[in-house]
């Protein structure tokens, strides 16, 4: 038996729901929301489907009662306001920072064994603030970012080679932001370097595209994109249920990993029952070292604001 809490029932938190139990990835999901309604709508909605699909989970909606997530084995925070056209993910912090704060404290309040997946944006600096309010050790505070934008990574190079995107492995690391590095290097076709396989110009080309990813999703939906923000996290949640071990990137904290202290970033980490059970070095290479350098120089900034808020 399992039990997973999805924060925040908009269109990431609804839909991640959705995928938990439709999947059944866990067997029970509370979706949590402030306003009065909404998740016991969704939650309602996701469980008149059970008869034509025939999935096991039970979902429940719930207003901001946190009594009713006690005990969960992971706590999803998908809380706060979504971007819009012309905003950055930096943009957002003055509002979502104290939202997911106080989230983080509740949940923990009942589950305190739980593990905490940040899927809130700025997800770097959110996630830092979390694990700096909430007092879980390290392992057990994480983000979403990385297997976001690697999917995204891959999907850009799935449309270049005109393949099957379950085909390809790429990676991208770094901050979630516009200095995220997708990793050119090490993506591969079924083993095959892709830089093999297609033009300079085309990798970098699909490289740009899933840097600027979101954004451009954002520009056609008039807000964030939630299907793939909310697949990755169920993937990750997946994986520590069910203690897959899955090796894939995060935001997770670095204590000297990767030349970086006391921040959290996205690096390449083992995904099990534990949460982030080991941090992968994938021996960067001097161009690939100096864009990690620059963009922690990125997620630093934003962090600061945090301090200048008080909120830490």
């Amino acid at each position: 038996m399992s039990k997973v809490t999805v924060v925040g029932a908009g269109n990431v938190g609804a839909t991640c729901a959705n995928i938990l139990t439709v999947n059944q990835t866990a067997s029970e999901v509370v979706l949590l929301d402030i306003k009065e309604g909404l998740a016991e709508g969704k939650a309602m909605d996701i469980m008149q489907t059970q008869p034509t699909l025939g999935f096991a989970t039970k979902v429940t909606g719930i207003t901001n009662d946190y009594s009713q997530t006690a005990n969960s084995d992971v706590v999803v925070i998908t809380s706060g306001i979504a971007r819009k056209p012309g905003m950055t993910r930096e943009d957002l912090i003055s509002v979502n920072a104290g939202i997911v704060k106080s989230v983080a404290l509740e949940a923990i309040k009942y589950s305190p064994k739980t593990i905490l997946l940040i899927v809130s944006n700025p997800t770097d600096t959110l996630t830092y603030l979390t694990y700096k309010s909430v007092g879980l050790p390290k392992n057990r505070v994480f983000g979403l970012s990385g297997a976001l934008d690697s999917s995204r990574f891959v999907y850009f190079l799935s449309q270049a080679l005109k393949v099957n995107a379950s085909d390809i492995e790429a990676m991208v690391i770094g901050g979630h932001n516009d200095t995220m590095i997708p990793l050119k290097r090490l993506a591969n076709y079924k083993g095959i370097p892709v830089s093999t396989l297609m033009t300079a110009d085309a990798l970098d080309k699909a490289a740009a595209e899933a840097v600027t990813g979101g954004a451009t999703l954002t520009k056609f939906l008039g807000t964030s994109a939630w299907m793939a923000p909310a697949s990755s996290a169920c993937f990750m949640v997946k994986s520590v249920l069910n203690d897959e071990k899955r090796l894939m990137p995060c935001t997770t904290y670095l204590e000297g990993e990767y030349g970086q202290k006391d921040i959290f970033m996205g690096v390449p980490v083992v995904l099990g029952k534990n949460g982030v059970e080991k941090i992968v070095d994938l021996n960067l290479n001097a161009e690939e070292k100096a864009l990690y350098e620059q963009s922690a120089v990125a997620v630093r900034a934003m962090n600061q604001v945090l301090f200048d808020m008080k909120l830490i």
